[in-house]
């Protein structure tokens, strides 16, 4: 069986997408949760949870000891590499990078070059500046880095802040825009795009950081005039950034507008929405089909974009994912990993010994149903019952 491996903060989506393809999956994240490591055939640690940020010389011995088995297809890098383009090099010189390179990233994660090419393209975008606004409109501006993932990069500027931008090009100022934050899911091929479906996401204030992701809806439907503005914008910049395989554009929706905010060129944690999708044209008889991580290797390897199969009667439901957090410190124990993995819809299931502190991610629960507004009812009230239930049994 041919290996792939995953890399990511969180790496436990494309572990499990990895193996319903059939590949044996060699999983290296932060977390090491139970599910992840249940997915996968190998698990190594990144780094520690609490620091968001992968060490560079434990992805390259990972990844140098894997190389050494000779059936590993390649490497597939997830959230985390978004600010690390010298990584993506690095890794890509152990052992085949399936995903956007270096180049690509760095010229789409520029603020600089990918708002000058969304106003050379006509497409619309939020204000932005390199510099701090002038002193007279200092409200409504957000800074934001283009190196982060997840929102944790984003705060409000304030007067008499200190200018955050020297010596960081990747970090640049934005006016704050009305709209629901969305996004579109899709897999590119270096030259077009097919858009899987747009997605509402859902953030969270944590103290000064206004907009941390904490989960997705989708597919949901939209009026036919925005299908069209996305169906031409995303092509556009798959194209003029040479973007390949799954990734997500992020942006705001004002009625019938679109205002894009950035692109993630890699395997976004909306995939997840998306995994019951299969597409036709597997190389083996006994899988006539194959899912998102089979599609986002062959559009990386051979530019092949997936033709998603007609009539699927899952296709119609909504599904969402959402991020639970500690609301206190919590000490995980093999008690509470099991009454976690007995939870419906758990995942990100933490392993024991885990110490999450108030305000870490503690996993994560899902739900489906006929409507983005059902969906988004029953993510909540499975939050605030998982959440009621660990702390009164501990």
């Amino acid at each position: 069986m041919t290996m792939l491996v995953v890399a990511a903060i969180s790496a436990r989506t494309m572990a499990e997408a990895t193996a319903r393809d059939g590949y044996e999956v060699a999983a290296l994240d932060l977390f090491g949760d139970t599910d992840t490591r249940a997915a996968s055939a190998t698990w190594s640690a990144l780094g520690e949870p609490g620091s968001l940020c992968m060490d560079a010389n434990r992805l390259i011995s990972a990844l140098a000891s894997l190389a050494q088995r000779g059936d590993v297809l390649g490497w597939c890098p997830g959230a985390g590499f978004e600010g690390r383009p010298d990584l993506l090099e690095r890794g890509a010189a152990v052992l085949p990078l399936i995903g956007n390179g270096a180049a690509a990233v760095r010229r789409v994660r520029d603020p600089r070059i990918f708002f000058d090419d969304l106003d050379r393209l006509g497409i619309p975008h939020p204000e932005v500046r390199a510099t701090p606004p002038a002193d007279g409109d200092v409200s409504g501006w957000l800074v934001k880095d283009f190196q982060g993932t997840g929102g944790w990069h984003i705060r409000r500027w304030t007067r008499g802040d200190a200018v955050p931008t020297a010596g960081s090009p990747a970090r640049y100022f934005q006016r704050e825009a009305a709209g629901i934050p969305m996004s579109a899911t899709f897999i590119a091929n270096g030259v077009d795009a097919c858009v899987l479906g747009s997605n509402m996401l859902k953030t969270r204030r944590f103290g000064a950081k206004p907009h941390v992701y904490s989960g997705a809806v989708g597919p949901v439907g939209l009026p036919a005039a925005v299908m069209q503005q996305i169906g031409r914008i995303v092509p556009a910049l798959a194209g003029e950034f040479a973007l390949r395989g799954l990734g997500s554009l992020d942006f705001l929706l004002d009625g019938d507008t679109v205002s894009v905010l950035e692109i993630n060129p890699r395997p976004p944690a909306s995939m997840a929405l998306y995994e019951h999708l299969r597409f036709d044209g597997a190389a083996l008889p006994e899988r006539p089909t194959h899912g998102l991580m089979e599609a986002h290797i062959r559009a990386c390897l051979r530019g092949d974009l997936p033709a998603i199969r007609s009539g699927d009667a899952e296709a119609a439901a909504v599904r969402g994912i959402e991020i639970v957090y500690a609301r206190r410190p919590v000490q995980v124990d093999a008690a509470m990993t099991n009454r976690l993995s007995r939870w419906p819809g758990a995942h990100d299931l933490p392993v024991p010994d885990t110490h999450c502190t108030a305000g870490d991610p503690l996993c994560s629960v899902t739900a489906a149903g006929a409507s983005a507004d059902e969906v988004r009812t029953r993510l909540n009230d499975s939050r605030k019952r998982l959440l009621q239930t660990l702390e009164t049994s501990t």
